[in-house]
């Protein structure tokens, strides 16, 4: 079973894992994700692959704690196994020389944007990464994605850490002020949707990140899936990444939230498990 071999809580609710999946680690291309287990009894889930080795045969993982799944995956220690884990799925991002990229990344977003960043600039890109969270305790990444890109622009809604905002108004700055040959927009649906619908205006061709619910990771279930230019298309295998001025982001947005009230509810009665026993 795959091995914890690293674990750092990036925030209160952010934590960052390194694990043992060479085979994983061998294939993984920017843009694909993991679906995993954490035991027998427990969902699948998706998680982007934020960076790899192939010397050591690792993979990392950023995710966020916000239920169950994601609070049990927080819990492991450093020796700890996951039950299973499965990929690399999804097409890979398309990378390639564009020209000047711009690569949005908002909250637990910056995990997904990393390795864009990282590869767009490897193609020979100038890439300029526009970072953003709520607030200074949720910003994440912050060194690295600076490390691969040409410029960094980083914004918090609460005003706690450079700029006060949200990353669409420096966006709409150098979509005015120069030539933009590619956006690619990970975080948040209002978000990617208010990226999408800027860029749109401008003719800048754009990218989106989908992240609907998510159960094989094969195609099979079809709980991924989403409206794109009126075409039902899954996540799993013709995305996740999309074009952003043709998905129907109300449709998005309602079938995330179809189940948030079971959700929460195996939420809280877990935790009343773990403060009991």
């Amino acid at each position: 079973m795959p091995e914890v071999l690293q674990k750092d809580v990036l925030s209160t609710q952010i934590v960052r894992l390194r694990i043992k999946a060479p085979v994983i680690a061998q294939k993984r291309k920017p843009g694909q994700f993991v679906i995993l287990r954490v035991h027998a009894k427990g969902e699948r889930i998706p998680l982007t692959i934020v960076d790899s080795d192939r010397d050591t045969g690792t993979i990392t993982l950023i995710f966020q704690v916000v239920g169950k799944t994601t609070h049990m995956l927080s819990k492991l220690k450093k020796g700890d196994n996951i039950l299973d884990l499965v990929g690399p799925l999804g097409k890979p991002t398309e990378i390639e020389r564009f020209g000047t990229v711009v690569v949005l990344g908002g909250g637990i977003g910056a995990a997904v944007a990393y390795p864009i960043a990282k590869g767009m600039k490897h193609a020979g890109n100038r890439v300029i990464t526009i970072l953003g969270a709520r607030g200074k305790d949720l910003l994440i990444l912050e060194e690295e994605l600076a490390s691969v890109s040409d410029e960094i622009i980083v914004t918090t809604d609460d005003g706690s850490y450079k700029r006060h905002g949200n990353v669409t108004e420096p966006l709409k700055e150098l979509l005015e002020n120069g030539k933009i040959d590619e956006v690619l927009a990970i975080g948040p649906v209002p978000m990617m949707r208010a990226v999408s619908e800027m860029t749109k205006s401008y003719n800048v061709r754009t990218q989106v990140s989908l992240n609907p619910i998510m159960v094989d990771g094969t195609g099979m279930c079809g709980a991924c899936r989403v409206n794109i230019a009126g075409r039902i298309k899954f996540a799993c295998v013709d995305g996740p990444e999309f074009d952003g001025h043709q998905v129907d982001f109300s449709d998005l947005q309602m079938r995330l939230t179809a189940y948030r009230k079971e959700e929460e509810q195996s939420y809280e009665q877990y935790l009343r498990l773990q403060k009991a026993t």
